[in-house]
């Protein structure tokens, strides 16, 4: 056949095709391929029907089922949107439905408050360990986050500004420190430095071989340049691979790097693969759920900002609140012993969001302490947690303090590294090479 006639064929085969009709406002394509219609979301869903009869007859619920009604559930919970219907992660609708009710229980009386934010942390710990031991991505903490913020404020403006006790002046400053968080968040949630395949990985592969991959149809797992990598490990040892890209990162004595068979990349120093997000990332420190995202070489610095701005933003706000609603008393006597706090609901629930700002507070700033000892080390938290396994490093303050000495170059070196982040590659010294 020539190659004319072959496009002609083509040609007719396109036009014989019916073309898809373009979807309305409350249509979709569901996950089996098929066109459906967001009133319809209830319909035809027989692993719902079969859950809820076994339910109704107290019988068990086999674990898959549970896991295909999760899916069903996740694919039909969509918004209407412009060319079709938009699907709504589902894990991020329980902290918009349960932190205010949870609030608003917790302030009708003293014991109700004691046993629900204590209840609160245990309920995220238990449904972070789930998510984190099946290696799942979730929105479900940066909800709580976001949504945490959004309420807050919005008590903080019903319930406390009215009383006349915050000026003009501190309500303008809490409002710039809160904007100033969600700027630095969006800053920390971008790009970590996720490492893509290099693209001198070309070189092993001639132009036709590269036609021939395309011709196969190959799909990329991952990041472009994966699938042709893997094509190489089928006619070049990893070695020699191994020691081309040597020679094309840089010399031995400058730089280690290792080998990533999921990524089929080589990896610089301190770099290391998230699991949950699938990729490596350079110079990771850790994968934080509250910003669904790894924390690294270029968001780090954002990172340490958030979590900086957060604690003045909320210690300023539980001041300003304590000293609206018990005005006789000092703040951190008035956080333990504020007489007539639960006399109205305003009050109440106003000091319930104190104490579950303090919650967050707390938390938050050991993960900033343990942040800037770290770094103080020149240590990521991954190389931490290494190191306790391991039983390698100075272990100072009942492990508190990790020094690996592999990377430490004293306090204000380091720091001065941690601030150029991102701007320049840092050489390590030949000792530095393990």
């Amino acid at each position: 056949m020539t190659p004319k006639s072959s496009m002609k064929s083509v040609k007719k085969n396109k036009a014989e095709e019916p073309e898809l009709e373009p979807l309305c406002c409350c249509e979709y394509i569901d996950r089996n391929g098929e066109k459906n219609h967001v009133a319809a979301c209830l319909c035809d869903c027989q692993d719902l029907d079969e859950g809820c009869d076994r339910w109704i007859t107290c019988k068990s619920i086999q674990p898959e089922t549970c896991e295909r009604i999760m899916d069903t559930i996740s694919d039909r919970l969509r918004i209407p949107w412009l060319r079709g219907a938009k699907k709504v992660n589902i894990s991020i609708i329980p902290p918009l439905i349960l932190l205010p009710i949870f609030l608003q229980v917790a302030s009708w009386h003293f014991l109700l408050g004691v046993v629900v934010l204590t209840s609160l942390p245990v309920l995220a710990l238990w449904y972070y360990y789930l998510t984190h031991r099946r290696k799942e991505q979730t929105l479900f903490f940066l909800s709580l986050g976001l949504f945490s913020l959004g309420y807050m404020y919005y008590v903080f403006l019903q319930e406390v500004v009215p009383q006349g006790h915050v000026g003009p002046t501190q309500l303008a400053l809490l409002t710039f420190g809160l904007l100033l968080i969600l700027f630095a968040l969006y800053r920390a949630k971008k790009n970590p430095g996720y490492l893509r395949h290099p693209a001198s990985t070309d070189i092993f592969l001639s132009s036709s071989q590269t036609e021939c991959l395309n011709r196969k149809g190959q799909k990329t797992k991952g990041f472009p340049g994966a699938d042709m990598s893997g094509s190489l490990n089928n006619r070049i040892p990893k070695d020699d691979l191994k020691g081309s890209f040597w020679m094309l990162g840089g010399s031995p004595t400058k730089v280690k790097e290792d080998w990533c068979a999921k990524c089929q990349l080589v990896r610089p120093a301190r770099a290391w693969h998230c699991r949950i997000c699938g990729i490596c990332v350079k110079r990771m420190d850790h994968h934080c759920v509250w910003i669904n995202s790894c924390v690294g070489e270029s968001n780090h610095q954002a990172f340490i900002l958030a979590l900086l701005v957060f604690l003045l933003t909320s210690v300023y706000g539980i001041t300003l609140t304590l000293d609206t609603i018990c005005r006789e008393r000092s703040v951190f006597t008035a956080l333990f012993y504020c007489p007539g706090v639960y006399a109205n609901y305003s009050s109440a629930l106003s000091f319930t969001c104190v104490w579950y700002s303090v919650i967050i507070t707390v938390g938050l700033a050991y993960i900033f302490l343990i942040q800037l000892i770290n770094i103080s080390y020149n240590v990521t938290e991954r190389e931490v947690q290494q190191a306790l396994r391991q039983k390698t490093g100075r272990r100072l303050l009942c492990g508190l303090i990790v020094d690996t000495g592999q990377y430490n170059r004293g306090f204000l070196r380091n720091w001065y590294q941690f601030s150029t982040l991102g701007t320049h590659p840092f050489h390590h010294p030949a000792e530095d090479i393990v």
